[in-house]
């Protein structure tokens, strides 16, 4: 008992107040214990995974042994007994089996709507990813595919073909509109170069077009001609898209949604939980949104409209935030064209063009100067991301000039702006992007597929060693993005990866080795850069508490195998937001595909999967029974990126009105 001498009389209040403390002593004891649990209550997490390495590309906890979700959002990342404290009766508990998770690939640079588009063509593609050798094995497999699919042939009333490459036929040069008239001459025939930036055409599809002697060369294009001043059916750039626009100019929104859930599903197959759609339209970003609200988007799409087709619309619907699945996130420029094809614009004239050009020859810009300047001071004024198409040194020029003026005039708006390709960078120039600020966005797979080719004909040996150099951007501590662009190359993650890291041609060479990067920064170059690119890197990119639950589980650990091997990892399960939208195996009722190596099988399997899960009124559309979607011929391969662009010109009766341009 309480006492105090001092103050006989207080005896009793003391006791009282002793009896006090005592109760709230031990209501403070029982809060400590209980409340805790309370709030570990309301954290019981939906599902924890375990069992398996897990990469969290975070440098403060690059590795962890467990991770929690709840609500599509991770609340725990750590050591399996800790994040086990997050465990309910509820809790579904997923045993990776030795299997790796990583955040979901982020697409630094693809188009998303038209990954789907191969499912209307002919196979084109040299080996590995198709049977085309030479002009007589290209002929005979549009004769093959047309006959495979006279139905859909009929009802488009044209053939088309994907992904020939000069460069890899035994000729060294591209067919001739004589030499596909033999494939057909009644029906319109046009071919799509690889690099999505040329084509050729029959003589039925120039007429259809309108091109013939007369015809002059369009702005940002060229009509190549014979001896005799004839057009030999070989176009580039513009004078392409104007063949092809007329061509597919009946293809209507359900193809186009069509295409766009075709496409995202492809991403998702590859461990993409965020995809781009680059270069986009105000109609093509209105289908996005019209298909998430109809059946939902496995995958968040941003989207990037043409700067000079749409600034309106842009200006009314860029935002950071999602309806839906998908956002406007800026716009997109195109400076130049392919440098495989020739018609990227140097500062120098290309080492040994293959074809017939003038000596000197540099390429040449799409657009001008002054647009250039346009385009991005109009960025900048209204504080909207620009994403810029330049491959060669003359096109990163105009870029770097642009965006120095824009900065000089407007400050810096924390727009971040974005460099698309640069395949041909100096080293000078990324001292410039450095300086402004422009996160590059490259192309690693060019080592490839295609770093043969410049080595021997487009920049030549000595240059060829520094074509996407990641290199030097590590070494001034830059982040950049890999990308695939997709459909010009095939959006195979672990190939992104494994020419990050080795730099292999096709032939087996090491195409500039002070260029590769370690497996860890080529993985954050997928990851929580293109996230940062895309002002997400607080919601995306990396495992740790707050952000969202996307995943991919890898077949191994990428930092664990040989770098050489990289290339055979299989993405066996995509997961957005907590929910799995991709699994590599069958299961009942669906019909999935798992990526590979091998030329037939995952593609073949895509087509199929496409044709099940479209409904028949837009096959009607396209022209395209099912069955005749499942037999297409098609492969992994490196397709027409610029496809997208054609098929946004011919959907401009589909664009929203009045503020889409």
């Amino acid at each position: 008992m309480l006492t105090d001498t001092r103050f006989p009389g207080a005896k009793v209040d003391l006791i009282k107040q002793e009896k006090t403390l005592r109760s709230a002593f031990r209501l403070a004891v029982l809060a400590l214990l209980v409340l805790p649990n309370l709030a570990m209550a309301q954290e019981i997490a939906d599902t924890i995974y375990s069992g398996g390495p897990i990469l969290t590309i975070n440098d403060a906890a690059p590795t962890a042994e467990a991770v929690a979700v709840k609500d599509g959002r991770i609340i725990a990342v750590g050591a399996l007994t800790d994040v086990e404290r997050y465990k309910g009766d509820t809790t579904k508990l997923v045993d990776l089996g030795g299997r790796t998770m990583l955040p979901g690939f982020v697409d630094s640079h693809g188009h998303v709507v038209f990954g789907g588009l191969q499912a209307l063509s002919a196979n084109l593609l040299a080996p590995p990813d198709g049977e085309v050798t030479d002009i007589a094995s290209l002929q005979a497999t549009l004769t093959e595919w047309a006959k495979a699919n006279a139905e859909a042939v009929e009802k488009a009333g044209m053939i088309i073909g994907f992904g020939y490459d000069n460069a890899q036929l035994a000729e060294l040069r591209h067919p001739t509109r004589e030499e596909l008239d033999q494939v057909s001459e009644d029906l319109p025939i046009v071919i799509v170069h690889q690099s999505g930036h040329l084509g050729v055409a029959n003589s039925k599809a120039l007429e259809k077009a309108g091109i013939d002697a007369s015809t002059r060369n369009p702005d940002g294009g060229v009509i190549q001609r014979g001896a005799d001043g004839e057009p030999n059916g070989v176009l580039e750039e513009y004078a392409f898209f104007n063949v092809l626009v007329p061509l597919l100019s009946d293809l209507g929104p359900k193809a186009t949604a069509a295409f766009a859930r075709a496409g995202a599903e492809l991403w998702a197959s590859y461990g993409y939980t965020t995809a781009q759609d680059g270069r986009s339209s105000a109609g093509i970003v209105e289908t996005l949104k019209a298909v998430d609200a109809e059946n939902g988007l496995p995958v968040d799409v941003v989207a990037y409209p043409d700067v000079l087709e749409a600034k309106d619309y842009i200006k009314d619907n860029v935002s950071k935030a999602y309806t839906g699945r998908v956002r406007v996130g800026g716009c997109k420029l195109t400076i130049d064209g392919s440098p495989q094809g020739f018609t990227a614009l140097r500062d120098r004239p290309y080492y040994d063009p293959v074809g017939n050009y003038p000596p000197g020859y540099r390429g040449y810009a799409a657009i001008t100067a002054e647009q250039v300047r346009d385009a991005v001071n109009w960025c900048f004024e209204n504080g909207i991301q620009i994403i810029t198409h330049a491959n060669g040194e003359g096109a990163s020029d105009m870029l770097i000039a642009a965006i120095s003026v824009a900065q000089s005039e407007y400050g810096d708006p924390g727009n971040r702006p974005v460099l698309i390709h640069g395949q041909f960078l100096r080293e000078d120039q990324v001292d410039s992007l450095k300086r402004l600020g422009v996160c590059p966005s490259l192309f690693p797979m060019h080592t490839f597929y295609w770093g043969d080719w410049h080595r021997d004909h487009t920049v030549g040996p000595v240059n060829a060693e520094n074509i996407s150099p990641t290199g030097w951007l590590r070494q001034r501590d830059m982040m950049f993005g890999s990308h695939h662009d997709a459909p010009v190359a095939f959006p195979d993650s672990m190939r992104i990866l494994s020419a990050t890291v080795t730099r292999r041609t096709r032939s087996g060479d090491i195409l500039g080795p002070s260029q590769r990067v370690d497996v860890i920064t080529a993985l954050k170059a997928m990851t929580i850069w293109p996230a940062w690119q895309h002002f997400e890197e607080g919601l995306k990119g990396s495992l740790e508490v707050g952000k969202l639950a996307d995943f991919v589980i890898l077949s191994g650990d990428p930092t664990a195998v040989d770098p050489e091997t990289l290339a055979d990892l299989k993405v066996l399960e995509t997961i957005k937001e907590g929910t799995s939208i991709y699994q590599a195996e069958v299961r009942k009722g669906r019909l999935q595909y798992g990526p590979g190596r091998e030329a037939a099988e995952p593609f073949a399997r895509f087509l199929r999967t496409l044709a099940l899960n479209r409904d028949t009124g837009g096959r009607a559309r396209m022209g395209l029974s099912p069955s005749a979607l499942a037999r297409a011929p098609h492969s992994r391969a490196c397709v027409a990126a610029a496809l997208g662009d054609i098929i946004t010109a011919g959907l401009e009766a589909d664009e929203p009105p009045s503020n889409s341009r």
